[in-house]
């Protein structure tokens, strides 16, 4: 990564319904944005889709959780009216689909969502096919909460960036993302601090700081290092603040 990347959250889910084609091509094909975060998680007939919920009912007129419905039943959802009436028709998206779409190889930072680590790393293998499928190997940072889930996909796929997500700031950082074998480290931005982003940096990490909206605090992270990369909602703001230091 080059210094202080532009990672759109959800795709452009600032000015289109997160998590749609909408917002994920809005976000690749703008030049000044260096990558797209997004969620990933299983269907009912085991098929990777773009969601951030478990649930449905915020951003679809579906009800019930995401893993009780088929592609073909999700596929029928509404997922772009809830932002405005301009997406109305916008759909769950699948995996393939954005990886398909994007041709210019920005950089995706894929969130592993499930409810709990699976011993059988059903979505881990299945994202980690696709991913090897399209050639995207050296274009993919896995992230999840879960951070078992990036273990076993660093494990099944080496050649793969992987990082935990983390909210608040742990003890044993250092040793927690050794264990994973993490190449970055996805943090909060609140939990920022000067000695944490050099500590990084020494341990040899980049950091994803999330998410950030606000351009004073764009600036400050900005500051902390060129390691730190911004995920943020509105990437417009970014641009204006980078403009404004030019």
């Amino acid at each position: 990564m080059r210094s202080n990347v532009c990672i759109a959250h959800r795709g452009w889910s600032g000015i289109a319904p997160e998590n749609t084609l909408a917002s994920i091509r809005m976000a690749l094909e703008h030049p000044e944005i260096d990558g797209i975060e997004f969620d990933v998680q299983l269907t009912r007939d085991l098929i990777p889709v773009v969601i951030h919920d478990y649930s449905l009912e915020r951003t679809t007129n579906g009800t019930g959780w995401v893993k009780d419905h088929t592609f073909a039943e999700l596929r029928s959802l509404d997922a772009g009216s809830w932002f405005n009436d301009q997406f109305v028709g916008e759909t769950i998206p699948s995996l393939e689909e954005v990886l398909i779409a994007n041709r210019e190889k920005k950089w995706l930072n894929i969130e592993l969502k499930q409810m709990m680590a699976s011993k059988e790393q059903v979505l881990e293998e299945k994202v980690i096919r696709l991913i090897e499928q399209y050639d995207m190997e050296e274009h993919v940072i896995i992230t999840s909460f879960q951070h078992q889930s990036v273990y076993h996909v660093k494990r099944l796929a080496p050649r793969l960036q992987v990082g935990p997500l983390i909210y608040g700031m742990p003890l044993l950082l250092h040793e927690q993302a050794q264990h994973i074998g993490a190449d970055v480290l996805s943090l909060a931005y609140p939990y920022l601090t000067q000695e944490i982003v050099q500590q990084a940096k020494d341990w040899g990490y980049h950091i994803i700081a999330w998410t950030v909206d606000d351009p004073e605090h764009m600036r400050e992270i900005a500051q902390l290092g060129s390691h730190v990369h911004i995920c943020t909602n509105h990437p417009d703001r970014w641009f204006s603040w980078k403009g404004s230091t030019t």
